[in-house]
């Protein structure tokens, strides 16, 4: 089952576990600069406004209607990343382990494959949670993704375009697969009420808006559907599977369709205003506001040789003649938060000074 709370996706399995859930988080967050050089985590600038497409029936195109699932609203040139996390079970001290294939254009964010249902591990074409706690871009090679940027679809640049050469999907597309029950009740078995429980580092923290954030909308097309292109490189691993595929539980699962709406038409069809538009990369660096690095010792899969032949947006913009990401300017990070995986609970981070 899917639930959306609070701009989240909740899925749950209560017939294969009553702790089996996690959550999707759509997150806000700053357009790094797209000019070859791999930059460390942006900040969630929270959550992009979920609803139901169902809410929505007259006003939105037929084809979403036979999708189904959910929308949001993006500028055109508007970052986003992914935030994951499985529900925590107090008595095993763990988060309930799933995997979550993701996609956008129907194009897997991994592998570079187009879209089927099931899991694979040669080569794994999936995210583990929690051990993935986030995911900002398509893997374009071992430790390094290219950010999920939103461009009108059928102008050129998202990856579906450029590896099926059609636009017609656009979108973000997650299915949710949860651990057997006998699997996760045989690894995490229940502990005494006196040990200490142990759960890994946590995600990036939504960072303050400064204060100097442009409110200028970005988009300068009113085109209504849009998809996911690939923005500048930045520095993040997508890690191994550390189980086996036969410990997923895969006659179990829930998919929803993500559906990217351009904020102009946003308004058109809930009759709300879109967010603000988040601030550039200088702008957030000049205000002295953190970016994160985050360090693991887990491995990590490596690239896919199909997303890394995709063109970035600025690169295909030059062939172009065009200039598709406004205020695209390099910025060196000023400020970079550690963030470190495997914490114990109450265990305090020695920092910088």
């Amino acid at each position: 089952m899917i639930e959306l709370r609070m701009d989240t996706l909740n899925f749950s399995f209560p017939e294969v576990h009553p702790q089996a859930k996690v959550t999707v988080e759509f997150q806000r967050t700053l357009r790094i600069p797209d000019d070859g050089s791999d930059y460390p985590l942006p900040p969630g600038l929270g959550r992009f406004p979920l609803s139901h497409v169902d809410d929505h029936a007259d006003k939105v195109p037929q084809h979403w209607l036979e999708r189904g699932g959910v929308m949001l609203p993006m500028y055109q040139s508007e970052a986003m990343w992914l935030n994951f996390s499985g529900h925590y079970d107090e008595e095993r001290g763990v988060q309930y382990p799933f995997v979550l294939k993701v996609a956008a254009g129907k194009i897997n964010a991994v592998t570079g494959d187009q879209w089927t249902d099931g899991i694979h591990c040669e080569p794994q074409d999936y995210v583990v949670i929690p051990e993935q706690p986030w995911l900002d871009g398509y893997c374009v090679e071992k430790g390094v993704i290219r950010q999920f940027v939103a461009m009108p679809l059928g102008s050129g640049y998202s990856a579906e375009e450029q590896i099926t050469g059609k636009g017609e999907v656009g979108g973000v597309q997650v299915i949710a697969y949860p651990m057997k029950r006998e699997v996760y009740e045989r690894r995490f078995p229940k502990r005494p009420k006196s040990e200490e429980i142990t759960f890994g580092g946590p995600p990036p923290g939504a960072a303050a808006m400064p204060s100097a954030m442009s409110a200028m909308e970005l988009c300068g097309s009113a085109a209504p559907e849009m998809g996911l292109g690939a923005g500048g490189r930045m520095r993040q691993e997508i890690h191994d599977d550390p189980y086996t595929l036969t410990d997923w539980d895969r006659d179990n699962s829930s998919r929803c369709f993500v559906h990217l709406g351009n904020s102009l038409i946003w308004r058109q069809i809930t009759g709300a205003e879109p967010p603000t538009t988040p601030p550039t990369a200088q702008e957030y660096n000049n205000s002295g506001l953190p970016w994160f690095e985050h360090y693991s010792d887990k491995p990590a899969v490596e690239g896919s040789p199909t997303l890394a032949k995709v063109k970035s947006i600025a690169t295909l913009g030059k062939e172009k003649g065009d200039v598709p990401l406004p205020e695209n300017q390099s910025c060196v990070p000023d400020k970079v938060v550690a963030l470190r995986a495997g914490l114990a609970k109450n265990e305090v981070r020695d920092g910088r000074f």
